[in-house]
């Protein structure tokens, strides 16, 4: 059965959540008054689709159905759960859940809201242990973190449900310990918000000058190991307590002014915004976007490699659309990749070696997917590729979009018979047909696989025993005699 999700307001964040909603398999109800807001969700989606399947190893569930609506009420009917991204106004909020729960009793109502604690969104409502904070980080359909914060007005009940439905759709639910205004991240944010903006109004840096420290230096440490870890190994072999030890004392320092505001004024609007149109005005928002987008995807599939911060989420949510299947009764779409810059051969278009390296990306996600994966490999086994036969039949281009499907043919306890397919707008450009041995790797020698992953091979060539041979399999050079 479908779940369905209501998304009202439909801006930069809320489009983002019915994104994240909607290619995890949801439907989505949207409720926005602007009359631009279909034009503005269909913008992020477009991203997202670009996006967020780059990240999963397994097949994505089919996209869920994208409604919008002229009520609130009719955009929460049947829905499960409520992700509210209006404006700032508590008063506003507090109209949106009074029409929520007068629609749709009972539901489960999260707020993204920046700073507004539970206690405070929950005041005048009929039913306050069913609203709760969801905050989450721009894009949502990116960046798993999701703050859950609720009130003493919320049973354990209610916030194991967000967890679980955060879960669901591949976040990481961090719950507040307790209540606090802003909670954990952005309260980290305004600090050094404060801070650009003093270094900025005093002209010891600019907009470019703060963002190069940020991206040049400790921004990508903290990407993968957050502050804390971090300053654990700047204390060297003695650990944190050297760190504490020898940069302690800079506490009392008179290194920033974090108590201290500068004035907001005009004066500060025009410095910021002008620095910042020099800095990045060259690109469209959108094209912003896509360059952000393109940059995460890569950090992140880094991180996933290694298991490592965010990539473990990614693992955890393939684990568990593995574990709930996938439609598996013609050619499974394994892999979604891009044409790069280094990509490119001399006559502008995807070099050969690359066809094999986009085979290699479809069946190493397969791999994963029955098993074989990194972990299974320290163990002494995997599976070797024996044999190729790439056949190209159309051109990739520079920031062409392809698709990778594969199909097994056949199989037996130490071999694998697989047909991948490479897809431009579902066209292909070229095929490889690939045989797989299983090897125990300390002697050297194919050995039956293991009756785990040899289940799930099973199971796709079961689904595909119905299916055509593939054109070009089991062919050789086609060239005449």
């Amino acid at each position: 059965m479908t779940r369905k999700a209501a998304i009202i307001g439909g801006g930069v964040i809320g489009g983002g959540w019915a994104a994240r909603f909607l290619l995890n398999g949801w439907d989505v109800g949207v409720f926005d008054p602007d009359p631009q807001a279909e034009r503005k969700i269909a913008a992020v989606m477009a991203n997202a689709r670009l996006a967020l399947p780059a990240l999963s190893d397994v097949p994505m569930p089919p996209e869920g159905k994208l409604t919008f609506h002229d009520t609130i009420g009719e955009a929460v009917e049947g829905a499960e759960y409520v992700q509210e991204s209006v404006s700032e106004r508590i008063e506003l909020k507090h109209q949106v859940y009074a029409q929520l729960q007068q629609a749709n009793p009972g539901v489960l109502i999260g707020s993204s809201t920046s700073g507004f604690k539970a206690t405070d969104l929950q005041k005048g409502s009929p039913a306050p242990e069913n609203i709760i904070v969801a905050h989450p980080f721009n894009p949502v359909y990116l960046l798993p973190l999701s703050e859950i914060s609720g009130s003493p007005a919320n049973p354990a009940d209610v916030v194991e449900r967000t967890v679980q439905i955060m879960h669901d759709i591949g976040m990481f639910p961090l719950v507040v310990r307790n209540e606090i205004d802003a909670f954990i991240g952005n309260r980290f944010l305004e600090a050094v918000w404060r801070e650009a903006l003093w270094m900025l109004k005093d002209g010891i840096a600019t907009t470019t000058e703060i963002d190069d420290a940020i991206r040049m230096g400790f921004g990508l440490r903290w990407g993968q190991m957050g502050l804390f870890e971090t300053y654990r190994i700047a204390g060297g072999e003695a650990g944190m307590r050297h760190f504490m030890a020898q940069f302690g004392p800079a506490l009392k320092w008179p290194w920033t002014k974090l108590m201290d505001v500068p004035e907001f004024n005009e004066e500060l609007v025009d410095l910021v915004a002008s620095q910042s149109d020099a800095q990045s005005g060259m690109h469209s928002i959108r094209e912003l976007e896509r360059i952000r987008d393109q940059n995460l995807v890569g950090f992140l599939r880094v991180l996933k490699d290694r298991n490592w911060g965010a990539g473990k989420v990614l693992l955890a949510h393939d684990a568990r659309m593995r574990a709930r299947g996938a439609d598996l009764t013609g050619p499974v779409e394994f892999a979604r990749m891009q044409v790069l810059p280094g990509w490119i051969d001399y006559n502008g278009h995807m070099t050969e070696s690359r066809y094999l390296f986009a085979a290699s990306e479809t069946c190493d996600a397969f791999l994963r997917w029955i098993g074989a994966d990194m972990d299974y490999v320290k163990s002494g086994f995997s599976y070797y590729s024996a044999e190729n036969h790439v056949r190209h039949l159309g051109e990739a281009k520079l920031g062409d979009h392809l698709t990778g499907t594969l199909q097994v043919i056949s199989y037996d306890a130490k071999r694998i018979r697989l047909f991948i397919r490479i897809l431009k707008g579902g066209a292909e450009v070229a095929t490889v047909e690939q045989m797989l041995l299983h090897v125990d790797m300390a002697r050297g020698k194919a050995c039956a696989a293991p009756e785990g992953i040899l289940a799930r091979v099973a199971a796709l060539a079961q689904a595909h025993s119905g299916l055509p041979m593939p054109e070009g399999a089991g062919r050789g050079i086609g060239m005449k005699p």
